[in-house]
Order: C-alpha cells, then structure tokens, then sequence
C-alpha cells in the first residue's frame, strides 16, 4: 500500500476511514474503560486497517493497524504528527512532566541530544557488569520449589539496574515505594482514559492535576526524584552517568543548564520507563517460557554452548541468537507499549484516507504485531520468526515494540541488551513455571502488564 500526501487542504468530500456511528452526542469512549485492546481488536476485525470513531460528541479518534500507516505517520510525515496534545499523553503530563516521553519540537530535540551520550553503545556495554552482577545477587536468594511474583521480581531488578548505571544511586530500598506509587498511577491513568472531561479539563487547565489519586502518588514518586537530584548537588560530584550528562549539559544558544524541574522531569521519565518495559517484555518471556518447554530446552542449550559455566557478557549477545530470538518474538505477542499516540497537526492523506487537522490517532503495535497479512500463524510463540532470512521478508514498520521514526525509544539498545544478559543469567540456574491454576490474563495500563502479576514456581537447573 502506497502513502502519498496529496495536499494540506480539507477536502470538500474527504474520504474517512470506516467506523462505528454511535448517536449523537455519546460516542464509544466508555467502551475503551478498562478493556482498550478488546475493542481495539473488535474494531480492527470488523472494519479493518483503519477506523474511524466518535467518542463524544464531535470529537472523533483515529486508529491505524498496517505497518505503512505507522511508516507514514512515524517516519515519512512525522513533523505533522506530535505527542500532546493527544489525550492519553496530557494524562501523564501531571507525572512525567515534560520528559522526553511528552515533550516535542526544538525542546525535545534539545533534550534528546543531551540524554543521547548515555545510551551510546559502547557506554552501554560498560554498563553490562552491573546488569548481571545485579541478576545474580537476586537469583543467589532464589531456593528451588520458591513461589513468587516473577512480574514484581523483575520490577524490583530493572529498577535497581536503572537506578545504578543511569543514576549512580541504589534504588533497592524505594524498589516497593516506587513500584507500588507508579502501579496507582497507572491504573488510576488507564481508568481516566475512558473520560473525555478529564482530558478537557487537562487541556485547558494544565496547572489542574487529573486526580487526587495520582497528585498524591505523583508526589511519593518526586520524593524519590528529587533525592537522586538533591544528593548530586549537595555533594558536587562530577559522575559520569546519564544524570551527571544532564546536570552538566549547557544550552548552545544561552549557556545555561537545565533547572530542577526540568532534570525532575527527564529524571523521572528515565526511572520509570527505563525499567518498567523491560521488566514487563522479561515477564511475559518467562511466562511463554514456562507455556512451550520445547523452546525452552532449545534455548538451554544455547546458553550451556556460548556460556560454558560463566555469566553472560556484551561480547557474548551475537552469539545468544536463539536467546535474542525468544525476547523478540516475546515483544512480538506482548509488546510493552501496546499503543503509540499521536496528534496530527494539519490534514493529511494516510493510506487511502483523508485526516483532518486536530487529529487524534493512536496506532497499536499489539494489533500490528498479529496482523495476519504480515505475520503467519500470529498467535503462536515462534521465535524462528526473527531469523535474518524472514525478517528481510516483512516490512520494517510490522514490527516496532520500540516504537520508530525519530521518536524511536532512547533507550531500546539499553532495553535490549538489558533484557538479553538478564534472561541469560536466570535461565542459567533457574526455570520459572506458573503456578497450577493461575489464569494469565491482560493489563492493558499505560503499558502492557500481566493482571494481579505472574505467580511462578521456581526450579533449581
């Protein structure tokens, strides 16, 4: 499918994608409360790669499913397609402020040059050590038979990893402060989602913080910030990690440095989702893990042959290919960040559809990830799908867990190389089954969660 823009001017007769036609004035927005990836795939399945729907009033959303949709909207038109005001995002502007997650335009692309340096590839393989000698301490408290939460064990590691090479600071002791504060958050977000006046009053009032529920938590989640801000300046010292980058970095045009509001924000928006999508991409892994032992035991032997008796390094990742495959193919089924919001600027043509100024659009790498056309059998747990060979076949825009285009994720080199040593380190001692019973059922938050967490069994290798 070819995506050309035509012009910028409206369209007497415009060509709008399919969709439901709810009366006026209620739309379909409360269909979203809770379950979004539901109707996101009811809709997908009865009207195809794009739709169009009311969600109150005359306010109309946007969804795009084919990998051309998000090439042309991410990549080839990405000027005219920003993250605010786009609903979902000014929900999170009360928490993450405006981080590199939010911000856009000369701002962020100031921010982005700033924060670039500390997820260099080679600063990335410094941090390798931290990763796994974090993994082992965990996995040396580990006794077989052991039930626990493998959703919250992992939560409490990436934080801590997080915590240690981007900020130089140990967070094992605000591991549950933070993961219970930012898990309010997150729920008390998605159920606002679902409310049009939360994002009106937003909008107009940006100063008006969305709720109670998350000013309250937001400020259990500063506390944490602005002490990892605090101790750096009072001790002055000059640490070569992504915090000290920040502090340190001037601005060109004026020379001056970023203030504490401004660090607070990037701080907070690194912290949080620099660990929570790689602990949840490393949770769902273990699970499917636990689903298909054939792969796993395929997987074993991988790890018995490049790792003979020794913890993974970064000079070891090319040849963890299988290993790599499995964390792929994991965010193929499971991707992290389910939804990619943008607000469309001006009018456009996408696809075969004509889109109007003040757009708000959402793609889903969820949907894309199990579009039939681009993915045999897209159900099933295959990591072979990410030999070199078959992803050359596939367009470059079916697969983006990391999102693409200029916005692509900061961090995906860090999350990746991350989540391989980490899988590595554990598989190499234990494997994880789920407990008898438990029904492995969605969370779809800000990002793609297991519900009420993943019980698992442990057994010593």
């Amino acid at each position: 499918m070819s995506t050309v823009v035509v012009n910028h001017t409206p369209k007497k007769n415009p060509k709008h994608p399919p969709g439901p036609t709810p009366p006026w004035p209620f739309g379909i927005i409360r269909q979203f409360q809770g379950q979004p990836l539901k109707k996101m795939e009811e809709l997908a399945a009865q009207y195809g790669d794009a739709v169009r729907f009311r969600a109150l009033l005359h306010f109309y959303g946007y969804f795009f499913f084919h990998p051309e949709h998000n090439k042309h909207i991410l990549q080839d038109n990405n000027k005219n397609y920003t993250k605010l005001p786009h609903p979902s995002l000014l929900l999170l502007t009360p928490v993450v402020g405006h981080g590199l997650l939010t911000s856009d335009g000369d701002f962020w692309r100031r921010q982005r040059r700033l924060a670039q340096p500390a997820f260099h590839r080679q600063r990335i393989a410094d941090f390798a050590t931290t990763m796994t000698d974090a993994t082992t301490t965990m996995v040396a408290r580990w006794r077989d038979g052991q039930r626990l939460d493998l959703a919250e064990a992992m939560m409490h590691l990436t934080l801590e990893i997080a915590g240690k090479t981007l900020f130089s600071r140990d967070l094992t002791g605000e591991a549950n402060t933070v993961g219970e504060a930012f898990t309010v958050v997150n729920e008390e977000t998605a159920s606002l989602s679902g409310k049009i006046f939360a994002y009106e009053r937003l909008r107009l009032f940006p100063w008006w913080h969305s709720s109670k529920v998350i000013r309250q938590n937001t400020a259990v989640l500063d506390t944490v910030v602005n002490n990892i801000i605090k101790e750096r300046r009072h001790t002055g010292q000059q640490k070569d990690d992504l915090l000290g980058m920040l502090m340190e970095a001037r601005d060109e045009e004026t020379g001056q440095g970023m203030n504490d509001e401004q660090l607070r924000d990037e701080v907070m928006t690194i912290m949080l989702a620099g660990h929570e999508t790689t602990a949840i991409a490393l949770s769902w892994t273990f699970y499917l893990l636990s689903q298909h032992p054939q792969i796993r035991a395929k997987m074993e032997q991988e790890l018995a042959e490049v790792l003979p008796g020794h913890a993974p390094t970064v000079a070891d990742i090319p040849n963890l290919t299988y290993t790599t495959m499995i964390i792929q193919e994991s965010m193929r089924l499971y991707p992290p960040a389910y939804a990619i919001a943008r607000f469309g600027h001006k009018p456009d043509v996408v696809g075969d559809y004509d889109v109007p100024a003040n757009a708000v659009i959402t793609l889903s790498p969820y949907l894309t990830h199990r579009h039939p056309d681009f993915w045999e059998d897209p159900l099933k747990f295959d990591p072979e799908r990410f030999t070199p060979e078959r992803v050359a076949e596939r367009p470059r825009y079916a697969y983006l867990p990391f999102g693409g285009g200029p916005r692509q994720c900061i961090g995906s080199n860090f999350a990746m190389t991350e989540a391989i040593l980490l899988l590595a380190t554990i598989a190499q001692r234990f494997r994880a089954d789920l407990q008898p019973g438990h029904q492995v059922e969605l969370s779809p938050l800000i990002t793609l969660r297991p519900k009420g967490g993943l019980p698992m069994i442990l057994r010593a290798r």
